[in-house]
């Protein structure tokens, strides 16, 4: 995902802005936006496994124009003056940066919201006639988010502002005084200073903008018009007293509304990982030139950089990083010992190998040193082999059947044709056939090749064709007789219904049926005769 640098903002005087920030503590659904912030986070962290992401997280109060750091673990506070005060600092190119606000790691929500439960703990609040409980101070609770991927030198970083401002308060109308009339003071002037700023950036014609009043304005410089997403929540009041705060709020939320930025994606190189590949970048180059203007010394190598050498090979041979070098200095005897040292241990592992010389030369150097994965190889390659030849069994059994057949088919053709008879019920054509339906792809295409290659094919083929087109006579001639013999059974109902109603008539009796000649019998007779005569002929 890409993370913009982005900023929450909630003003409004005495009604609810904490509450919508923070939430209560009482229930579950009653949490604020930070803490539904934080949830949210690493609900997507879980979802994106492939990448890798940290958190970090600052919490910093703003009273009276002075910065307070409220995540600090190293005091127990008990009052404002005991937290660490926190300072700007702008560098060369006009950047602001923060000096004593701690940033904290959070591997996990829980340590997230424990972090923020502190911050809260240790904010200025204050009895006012608008709140029994109002917060005195502007805190800006901030969420910085680092996304790096899986084997690339590319860093994503965000930053996440959530502001919670302080309630702007009309004296008149309070009537506070001593320290809570300071606060309500330095409270109004920081506020006016962010609706100057607000008002400027809404402003495409203005060229300054006035970051620099106010330390609320200077720390949210980057989140107001730099790289980012504004969003503001307003939060009004609903006693009528208030209507005047309320369109002055309203009027606030509609200048915000008009700031527009063009927020992208925060990408850059992890400078660590270009670190090393520098150095290593310079090591090779150092070594080059050396080699290329040292002289070969005569001298022997001493035990401790024999040693030395011995261990760098060993560590290089060991290691199962695919891209680890042999780190060596540019000295031509160690190169030397080196690959001596390399031979010597291939030259023992030869020798110690039983059953070296049953190898075969043409395998590999990785066969021969990994004896578990040619074991492997040669157990599935026995499985191949056993599996191949059960389906030469198949197929020698297939052919035998099929010879079988052709002869048996050869016989009953020759006494066919003699005959003219259609072919045996008993011994379809098609037998084979519901035998190969039953084969594996590879059987099947196997017993294709051999059909096709086969040198009878063409007498089976042919012998195929007649059977069908006799087949498919057979089941012509046999419709007609069918029809026949039911015309018949037909019209030998009908003599028999004639004769019944001839014998209630009384014209016919028992001991002599044929003493009157029916006409209308005689010619159902003559039909029975005409359609006996093509069955004859069929048969």
């Amino acid at each position: 995902k890409q993370w913009y640098q982005r900023r929450v903002a909630i003003t409004a005087g005495g009604s609810g802005k904490t509450f919508t920030i923070t939430g209560g503590a009482e229930r579950y659904k009653d949490r604020g936006m930070i803490p539904r912030s934080i949830s949210h986070i690493f609900q997507s962290f879980e979802k994106n496994p492939t990448s890798v992401y940290t958190m970090h997280i600052s919490y910093l109060e703003i009273y009276n124009e002075s910065g307070y750091d409220l995540l600090d673990p190293a005091k127990e506070v008990t009052r404002l003056e005991d937290l660490p005060r926190v300072h700007l600092q702008e560098d060369s190119e006009g950047n602001f940066h923060t000096r004593n606000l701690t940033v904290h790691q959070a591997n996990t929500e829980e340590d997230a919201l424990n972090l923020l439960f502190m911050g809260d703990t240790n904010r200025m609040t204050a009895e006012t006639p608008m709140n029994m409980a109002s917060t005195r101070s502007h805190c800006i609770f901030t969420i910085y988010i680092s996304c790096k991927d899986h084997d690339s030198p590319t860093i994503r970083r965000g930053k996440l502002h959530l502001v919670d401002l302080a309630g702007s308060e009309r004296v008149s109308k309070t009537g506070v005084s001593g320290t809570i009339l300071n606060e309500a003071k330095c409270i109004n002037l920081s506020l006016h200073f962010l609706e100057q700023v607000i008002i400027a950036l809404s402003e495409r014609s203005r060229t300054h903008i006035p970051y620099r009043n106010s330390m609320m304005t200077s720390m949210l410089r980057d989140s107001l018009g730099g790289n980012c997403l504004t969003t503001m929540v307003a939060t009004v009041s609903l006693e009528k007293s208030n209507i005047d705060e309320s369109i002055s709020t309203c009027r606030f939320a509609q200048r915000v509304a008009l700031i527009k930025n063009d927020a992208v994606c925060n990408e850059e190189v992890d400078p660590k990982l270009v670190i090393t590949r520098l150095k290593k970048e310079i090591q090779n180059l150092r070594d080059d030139i050396t080699l290329a203007g040292r002289e070969v010394s005569t001298e022997s190598l001493t035990d401790e950089e024999l040693l030395m050498c011995r261990e760098s090979v060993n560590k290089y041979i060991e290691s199962a990083d695919p891209e680890e070098t042999l780190q060596m200095d540019a000295d031509f005897r160690k190169i030397h010992f080196c690959y001596q040292y390399f031979k010597h241990l291939i030259r023992q592992a030869t020798a110690s190998r039983p059953s070296s010389h049953l190898t075969d030369a043409s395998s590999t150097p990785q066969q021969q040193l990994l004896p578990a994965q040619v074991e492997k190889e040669i157990t599935k390659l026995k499985d191949l082999i056993t599996q191949r030849d059960t389906e030469i069994n198949i197929l020698v059994n297939l052919l035998k059947k099929e010879k079988a057949r052709i002869a048996g088919s050869g016989g009953e053709n020759v006494h066919n044709n003699r005959q003219d008879s259609p072919p045996p019920r008993n011994k379809p054509a098609t037998q084979p056939n519901r035998n190969v339906k039953n084969l594996s792809k590879g059987r099947q295409e196997a017993f294709d090749i051999f059909r096709r290659d086969y040198e009878h094919n063409r007498a089976i083929e042919m012998n195929k064709s007649e059977l069908k087109a006799r087949m498919k006579e057979a089941k012509q001639i046999g419709g007609l007789v069918n029809k026949s013999r039911e015309k018949i059974n037909s019209l030998k109902s009908s003599i028999e219904q004639r004769r019944i109603a001839m014998a209630v008539q009384g014209l016919v009796t028992a001991d002599n049926p044929a003493s009157v000649m029916d006409p209308k019998e005689e010619e159902l007779k003559k039909h029975i005769k005409k359609k006996k005569v093509p069955t004859a002929t069929l048969r």
